[in-house]
């Protein structure tokens, strides 16, 4: 088994510090808005890790977090007027609940910023006693950079580099203008704790470091997140936890790609964030993982109009053929187990879904054909197909609950429609030449026509 290592950029042997236990952390949501696309590929890459991990015969212990107090969530409490501790409440209420709709499984552990203020504070205690950090006249407490030469190993630049063109802000509180963080003095109107350096809260990178620690001590194996997030927020998590332990903090760092639309950064300012409770009105749970897992995890994914209905329309066709395969062979039992060798030979090459998930393309082509020969391999390899795609999230259910709960979710694509269309104009004008020509056509795409005394009906051809 292989993973990507983004602290020492190569794919390296994956040896967990302890033998057959994994501890993975991946950091979550902050709570200030609803749960987006973004958030839900995210989780559920790591879901798909924690799982496949598992398979492999792994004990593994997958932690979340909840960033559930920053500037964000306050701001959105004076909007709102609501507590920005009740604000954060409600708002994971909400995400939770559209994770469920997404089939997305809880972590092992679920953290939170706001139930761990007293570990933070015990964590920057540590780090001032042992001079890493300092408290400022203005009771913020900031990491001093200059304690920690290797800053930057993850980003593979130096804190001037990383953080050329970006406004650094230095109000004269600081040592140096790089250093971060730790605790913030609470403003007026503002959620605030005590602590021994004046009433405040934490700074965002402190938490991941504390709560990790809380969870699995000073070292842990697989750390993940967001590409956006290599600089600062693990870059700073790494020199927190490692100036205190004086170990390293995390054997393998993962990386998910980020998500554009339609070739565009996804952003609130741009007006195209996608919000997942949107997207699961419109579109099944594995519509949506099939997507995004058909790309490698470590890459951006660009979604475009057509990325789900295509997602779905394949999703329907494999579960019309799963459907077809059970009705003609209803009492076999078997498994075709090459099918799950093939899986898991992509899945060791650093969680290769989108290798694995091509393969189904084959697998249904020839489970139509075994179908129409009579051959029960047929069902062998449906029941295979769905005992180990069930990792992914995809084809868990049985055709009859799909087509229940998504039958009209197969988008027809517009092409199709406008061959549709004018094959019937040309039916009109008796042009049969025409029609039948166009009919040929429809059925190269995948589709075959009906007429009706309504016009026509355009149905999906079995892969």
């Amino acid at each position: 088994m292989k993973i990507y290592n983004s602290l020492t950029r190569r794919k390296e042997e994956f040896v967990p510090l302890e033998a057959g236990k994994v501890k993975m952390y991946a950091c979550g949501i902050t709570v200030s808005g609803e749960a987006h696309i973004g958030h839900a590929y995210q989780a559920i890459v790591y879901d798909v890790f924690r799982k496949y991990l598992e398979k492999l015969g792994f004990a593994v212990t997958y932690a979340r977090n909840y960033t559930d107090v920053d500037d964000k969530i306050i701001a959105r409490s004076r909007e709102t007027g609501i507590p920005a501790d009740e604000y954060a409440a409600a708002m994971i209420e909400n995400i939770n609940a559209v994770m469920r709709r997404a089939e997305i499984d809880e972590p092992t552990l679920w953290l939170k910023a706001t139930e761990n203020i007293g570990n933070i504070i015990a964590f920057i205690r540590e780090l001032v006693d042992k001079g890493h950090a300092y408290a400022a006249d203005n009771g913020d407490v900031y990491f001093d950079l200059d304690t920690f030469p290797a800053y930057g190993k993850l980003s593979g630049r130096s804190v001037e580099d990383a953080l050329d063109g970006v406004r650094v802000e230095n109000d004269g509180a600081k040592r140096n203008p790089y250093d971060f963080a730790l605790w913030k003095a609470a403003k007026a109107g503002e959620i605030f704790w005590e602590s021994p350096w004046g009433r405040g809260r934490p700074g965002w990178h402190i938490e991941c470091s504390a709560m990790n620690r809380v969870a699995f001590g000073d070292q842990i194996d697989i750390h993940g997140g967001g590409r956006d997030l290599v600089f600062p927020h693990h870059e700073n998590e790494i020199v927190q936890s490692e100036a205190l332990s004086g170990k390293q903090f995390a054997k393998y760092w993962t990386h998910n790609g980020l998500i554009k639309v339609n070739g565009q950064k996804m952003s609130k300012s741009l007006g195209n964030s996608l919000l997942l409770s949107d997207l699961l009105d419109k579109y099944s749970p594995d519509a949506l993982k099939f997507a995004l897992l058909s790309n490698n995890y470590r890459m951006d994914i660009n979604i475009t109009d057509a990325l789900f209905p295509e997602a779905e329309a394949h999703i329907a066709r494999f579960y019309r053929v799963i459907g077809e395969a059970e009705a003609r062979f209803p009492n076999e039992t078997g498994c075709e187990e090459e099918i799950d060798g093939r899986f898991n030979a992509a899945m060791n090459d650093d969680f290769n879904t989108a290798l694995a998930l091509s393969d189904l393309f084959g697998y249904f082509k020839e489970v139509s054909r075994l179908i129409a020969e009579g051959d029960p391999k047929a069902r062998r390899m449906t029941n295979q197909i769905k005992k180990t795609y069930a990792l992914l999230g995809v084809l868990k259910k049985t055709p009859e609950a799909y087509f229940a709960a998504y039958g009209k979710k197969e988008e027809i694509p517009q092409e199709a429609l406008a061959a549709a269309e004018e094959r019937k104009t040309a039916r009109a004008r008796k042009d049969w030449a025409k029609s039948d020509e166009l009919r040929d056509k429809l059925k190269a795409m995948g589709y075959a026509v009906k007429d009706t005394k309504d016009g026509y009906e355009l149905t999906r051809l079995a892969p």
